[in-house]
């Protein structure tokens, strides 16, 4: 069985956009990893399609549908909001990354993988943070 790993937004992201190295990369993890996000990653994705990449709502409901397909998703409770606190005052990422790491955490993750924390760090002796565009040379 393939490793559990919690995805953030930016890997839904690439997923959908139109960087091809970054895209196949994005993609490949869903066969590499058993997945799981939260519904605050996929609003975060919403909020990216509609401001930043301009996408009307029916183009971004079939990209929801495919992440929910190849992704558990989890919700955020009041549990996952103090933990996100105590993380923040712990590690000192932004309470919306802390909120992120949290919901990793009660999912059971052994990896976070996104672009926006510290590559390899360890956290909570449970979780490691990777970021898999770390070897990219991308411009």
């Amino acid at each position: 069985m393939n490793a559990k790993a919690f995805l953030d937004t930016n890997i839904f992201v690439y997923s959908f956009s139109g960087e091809p190295l970054k895209k196949e990369h994005a993609i490949d993890l869903y066969d590499e990893y058993s997945c799981c996000s939260s519904i605050q990653a996929l609003n975060e994705f919403c909020n990216v399609c509609i401001k930043k990449l301009k996408l009307e709502r029916s183009e971004i409901e079939k990209p929801i549908q495919e992440i929910r397909d190849v992704c558990q998703i989890g919700m955020v409770s009041l549990y996952t909001l103090y933990e996100a606190l105590r993380l923040h005052s712990r590690y000192g990422y932004s309470y919306y990354d802390s909120l992120i790491i949290s919901s990793a955490l009660e999912s059971g993750c052994r990896y976070l993988l996104s672009e926006d924390m510290a590559d390899s760090q360890i956290i909570e002796e449970d979780l490691t943070v990777k970021n898999i565009f770390a070897e990219d040379k991308t411009p």
